[in-house]
């Protein structure tokens, strides 16, 4: 199994039911057909080969006169049944395609689809957005989201309406009573029938947007949030509803709210499930970056949107914005630019130096950002990202480095803050937040710092007039502090912060977004009398050939949270919690540059100290013994063989090492080769491996100072 999580779509035909799960998986697909055009060498292998995008092979194929069913079941072996299912929606695609708009003012619809047509791609799955894609608007609009609303508009002109199914979960024997709700289209006007369940429109519901698949940088922490919001809608005396697709979360159990939408979070769902309950106004807080996307869009459609309102969402969203409200307040951010050509890159390059940090806007390969240290690695990542063109501009901003990264999660009201919750990364800035170790309350901060947070982030709220859930991150190096972005929206550190602080923040943002009086919280981080450690759960196991080192993109599944009396018993605790081993009596040791070799030099030494045996590749092999440590010398993957030195690889697979500590010096070819081989094999192997010389310090000190004997086993009621 390799997949992190799932949908569940629900429609009165397969094609309906299929369409909408491929939109909700987010892959940035909008259906079965009508996306955006895949370059495929050999269409026969890669419809042999069961892969994620297999699915939309066949649909492309199916365009092709030479594709027919009989010959697509010879190489997928998928039932005829499901590729019949799959053709018909290719047919209702070809006759929209030949009702292509002729108009020549914008939004004039010469050759309109029938009535009939439209009524018909509605029943089998289609969104406005394919039929107007299909029908040519996008091209003659320029603007994909305004050539929709004009399919909208027409089709609720024709009386094509959605209406609300409840799920049978009485297998037809009785009527059946439930909240379970989804939305579908009838499939003929004469059953243009009403709703399965009455709308009060009496504006005393709100809508909750849940936070759709589990998937790398979204999960389970944002379902969290969500509920919490319609448990305090309920308590204070509202009608809640969720909007959501995931049958995993407990968002999406029948007693959670008073309604429930298995359906998607689409402008165009949204905005029907809004249309028919009239609700006093929608939460797009709480799930993540999905609902946040829809807050402009359902904006504009005057919508009631509680919390942050759509504008200061998009001023923070929107990184140019962002940036001029940050220099208008006198607050740092690092140096950063929209580049569209190599020659701007290289010149921009050249003024602040390496290393960069690098986001094109439209990537290959799944690497969206990357930190480029020199020449060679940033025309290797610009090759491997699509064409840098005015279309696709590459955001290039200057990476800081050896800085500490550190957390505000906040809920604010009216632009003021309420309450807040400072915590700081582990590793230093360049690992993503969603898979850095991150200790609350922070440790290591000076005061100093911690008071400029706070000054800066009551700027940033009063400036965005928040109202409700947000997070800052900042990087800080010797008290400079630099803000990296802003999300209006609950993080995914909000539950973590919530449980060691014993304060529900989402409870309290909910309030203000009700517009419900509140006060502010007595409770301090700085009064707490233990620390929490949130540790990543990987898996790279699972994902073979995969490089197991962390970077600025996202790569970690779950988490875990651990409560201590002190720093060292949390990270022990956490670090066991996601597998990792004390080591028995070997460690192997490549520890990277040399500031990285120095950082390692301490948490060596202890190692030896408490009777560790240290092997270690040449460069790291020789400053340890310059540095009087006692260690033996292990060949890389790529050198020669050479008398009495063991090879690294040869040792993991011989189980002689407990633990590997492996830090890449830099991305050049060579290095990643040699590094990568040792990485993998640790993890094929089973072998406990850090890719990061601060967290391997401080689980080295921590392993080393605190025997599993003294970790005191406490509830959670017990710290205090």
């Amino acid at each position: 199994m390799k997949s992190v999580g799932e949908v569940m779509a629900i429609g009165r035909t397969f094609e309906e039911a299929i369409q909408k799960g491929l939109r909700m998986i987010g892959q940035g697909m909008h259906g079965f057909v009508e996306n955006k055009e895949l370059k495929i060498p050999d269409i026969d292998a890669a419809l042999r080969e069961p892969t994620d995008k297999r699915i939309f092979v066949i649909s492309k194929a199916m365009h092709l006169p030479e594709y027919t069913i009989d010959r697509i079941h010879e190489l997928t072996k998928i039932d005829r049944w499901f590729l019949e299912k799959l053709r018909h929606i290719i047919d209702i695609d070809e006759r929209l395609k030949k009702c292509a708009i002729r108009g020549e003012r914008l939004g004039d619809i010469a050759v309109p689809p029938s009535e009939e047509l439209l009524r018909e791609a509605k029943v089998y799955g289609f969104t406005d957005f394919q039929i107007a894609r299909a029908v040519g608007l996008e091209e003659e609009l320029g603007n994909m989201h305004r050539a929709l609303l004009v399919v909208r508009k027409l089709r609720q002109q024709l009386g094509i309406l959605p209406v609300v199914k409840q799920i049978d979960t009485l297998a037809a024997e009785y009527p059946a009573q439930t909240n379970y709700l989804y939305v579908t289209y009838p499939s003929s006007p004469a059953r243009q029938a009403a709703s399965d369940i009455p709308f009060e429109a009496d504006r005393r519901s709100i809508i909750v947007l849940g936070s759709g698949a589990y998937r790398i940088g979204s999960s389970v922490e944002f379902d969290w949030c969500g509920v919490q919001a319609l448990n305090t809608i309920r308590k204070e005396g509202w009608r809640s509803v969720m909007i959501n697709y995931n049958p995993e979360t407990v968002s999406t159990d029948y007693d959670m709210c008073d309604r429930l939408y298995f359906d998607e979070l689409t402008f165009e769902r949204v905005m029907d499930i809004i249309e028919l309950e009239q609700p006093r106004g929608v939460i797009v807080s709480t799930g993540g970056q999905i609902p946040n996307n829809l807050a402009v869009y359902l904006d504009e459609q005057h919508v009631p949107i509680l919390g942050t309102q759509a504008q200061d969402i998009d001023g923070a969203e929107d990184r140019a914005k962002f940036s001029q409200m940050l220099n208008e307040l006198g607050v740092n951010q690092p140096e950063w630019s929209a580049l569209t050509s190599m020659q701007d890159i290289d010149a921009f390059v050249s003024r602040v130096g390496f290393p960069v940090l690098v986001r094109p806007s439209y990537v290959l390969s799944g690497a969206a950002m990357n930190v480029c240290s020199n020449r060679e690695e940033l025309e290797r990542f610009l090759q491997l990202a699509a064409n840098v063109s005015e279309d696709h501009p590459v955001v290039v901003s200057k990476f800081i480095e050896h800085a500490k990264e550190i957390e505000m999660d906040a809920v604010a009201r009216d632009g003021e803050i309420l309450a807040y919750a400072i915590s700081e990364h582990i590793e230093f800035a360049g690992v993503h937040s969603g898979d850095a170790t991150i200790q609350f309350p922070p440790q290591k901060l000076y005061v100093e710092t911690v008071r400029r947070i706070k000054r800066i982030s009551r700027q940033i709220a009063a400036a965005l007039h928040i109202n409700g859930p947000f997070n800052i991150q900042f990087m800080a190096r010797d008290n400079d502090i630099l803000v990296i972005e802003c999300n209006l929206r609950a993080s995914r550190s909000f539950p973590f912060v919530s449980k060691v602080l014993k304060l529900n923040l989402i409870e309290l943002a909910t309030k203000v977004m009700l517009g419900l009086p509140v006060e502010k919280p007595s409770k301090n981080l700085f009064d707490l009398d233990y620390v929490g450690i949130k540790a990543s759960q990987f898996s790279f196991n699972r994902l073979q050939k995969a490089d197991p080192v962390l970077g600025v993109d996202m790569a970690s599944t779950g988490e875990v949270g651990c409560i201590g009396d002190n720093t060292d018993t949390a990270l022990l605790k956490a670090m066991l919690s996601v597998g990792h081993r004390i080591p028995r009596k070997t460690v192997l040791l490549s520890t990277g540059s040399a500031k990285q070799k120095a950082a390692m030099l301490d948490a060596a030494r202890m190692l030896v100290a408490n009777g560790y045996e240290l092997y270690a590749t040449g460069g790291t092999s020789k400053y340890l013994t310059d540095n009087g440590i006692q260690n033996t010398r292990v060949l890389w993957p790529s050198d020669e063989p050479a008398e009495g030195l063991p090879g690294a690889l040869d040792l993991l697979h011989a189980h002689r090492i407990d633990m590997v500590v492996n830090i890449p010096k830099n991305l050049t070819s060579h290095e990643l080769t040699n590094g990568y081989k040792i990485r993998r094999a640790a993890i094929d192997l089973n072998i406990p491996l850090i890719t990061n010389s601060r967290l391997a310090s401080a689980f080295i000190h921590a392993f080393c100072t605190v025997s599993l004997e003294q970790i005191g086993i406490k509830s959670w009621a017990e710290y205090k």
